[in-house]
């Protein structure tokens, strides 16, 4: 069985002490690609150092809505910069977050940002990797209006209705350990609406550890986790699943499914 985590930070200071260690540690355990999203410039850099360390390591640029304190759009040159590296595979991670940002002008300032990042994957046919929490409306409005880019809502947070809609964008939808709680009630039913072939799987890490690891932090190591997860939905194996998503996420990136 061979896993694609499409989205984990493992520039992030939980895994100071034994970064190494964890990632040379993936393939033996069936992980045989990651992607590494940045959330500013300084992470993007440190993803594309990853990336080019680690053979099955790719990298994402862009700049998070959490992270725009003091950024301007003219940053997004750096971005467009970094995305040209051979190694970098989306634009992300971008997006929305009013869970956060709860004033009207961070609001504006953070789809202003969106805005011109989707069109920056656009401009360099990227997929864009899309952070939405609390903001579903805007997040598929801006979406709708750059019907030239493509791209994946990670760690899905939509309703099964919201679900069906990107699907019929022609985007995809990406899970994460979240699915494993026993509150994934509504991700439970995004999974059984939406095909196997819009279907991504992610840990987040370090974050959304899943069940039984939950609480601890998380590295790709767990993805299986969720594709056993999508296994029961789905009603097939959880070979199946990791081996349909593998191969969703080698479309999505536009990777070849050669060795590394």
């Amino acid at each position: 069985m061979r896993l694609f985590d499409t989205h984990a930070h493992y520039y992030d200071d939980a895994f100071g002490s034994d970064r190494d260690e964890v990632l040379s540690a993936l393939p033996a355990a069936g992980v045989e690609r990651v992607v590494c999203p940045g959330c500013d410039l300084p992470t993007t850099r440190q993803s594309l150092a990853l990336a080019e360390r680690y053979p099955f390591l790719y990298f994402a640029a862009g700049l998070h809505p959490e992270n725009l304190e003091g950024a301007s759009l003219s940053d997004l040159d750096e971005v467009r910069a970094l995305a040209r590296h051979p190694k970098c595979a989306a634009i992300g991670e971008i997006g929305l977050d009013y869970y956060w940002l709860r004033t009207p002008e961070e609001r504006a300032n953070s789809r202003d940002f969106f805005a011109a990042q989707l069109a920056l994957a656009g401009e360099l046919d990227l997929p864009a990797i899309v952070h939405d929490r609390d903001a579903h409306r805007d997040t598929l409005d801006l979406v709708r209006a750059h019907p030239g880019t493509r791209g994946v809502f990670h760690c899905c947070a939509l309703s099964a209705e919201d679900a069906k809609v990107v699907e019929k964008l022609g985007w995809y939808v990406s899970f994460t350990g979240n699915v494993t709680f026993k509150n994934a009630r509504r991700a439970l039913e995004v999974i059984a609406a939406l095909p196997l072939e819009r279907i991504m799987i992610e840990t987040d890490s370090p974050y959304m550890a899943p069940e039984p690891f939950r609480g601890k932090r998380c590295d790709s190591r767990y993805v299986f986790r969720v594709a056993e997860t999508i296994a029961q939905v789905k009603g097939i194996s959880t070979e199946a699943a990791a081996e349909a998503t593998y191969q969703n996420a080698l479309r999505f990136f536009g990777l070849e499914d050669t060795p590394l």
